[in-house]
């Protein structure tokens, strides 16, 4: 199983990206996936994650800004990320679990991670 992040970059606050996370090596459905972040000198953090049946979890901080979608023919994982701020800035990684028996940005055992894109956000 391989997930490669794209789509990370600069943006100014205010502003918004769009992430992308593309999975291969498997042909079976995921019980969870998900992105978190890691700023520098912070834990990884949950930040938006979807089940197998399409349910929706936020972290708080991103409630309203950010949204996490799927396109199951593209095997791909988005996030659609608005109204940015610096304290956005990070790493961003997709994760994904076939075997999760729970799934929200609390969790942080996933089988499989991406490499991760960068995210900064300027003032």
């Amino acid at each position: 199983v391989q997930l490669v992040e794209s789509g990370g970059g600069s943006a100014q606050s205010g502003g918004s990206l769009r992430l992308a996370c593309v999975g291969s090596g498997y042909n079976y459905m995921m019980n969870c996936m998900g992105w978190y972040r890691q700023a520098p000198g912070k834990e990884r953090e949950g930040v938006a994650t979807m089940d197998k049946s399409g349910s929706e979890s936020y972290a708080d901080s991103v409630k309203g800004r950010f949204s996490i979608s799927q396109d199951l023919a593209k095997n791909t994982l988005y996030l659609d990320m608005i109204s940015l701020k610096p304290d956005d800035t990070g790493m961003y990684y997709c994760a994904a679990d076939p075997f999760a028996p729970s799934c929200g940005p609390n969790r942080r055992a996933f089988g499989y991670w991406g490499h991760g894109t960068q995210v900064t956000v300027s003032a």
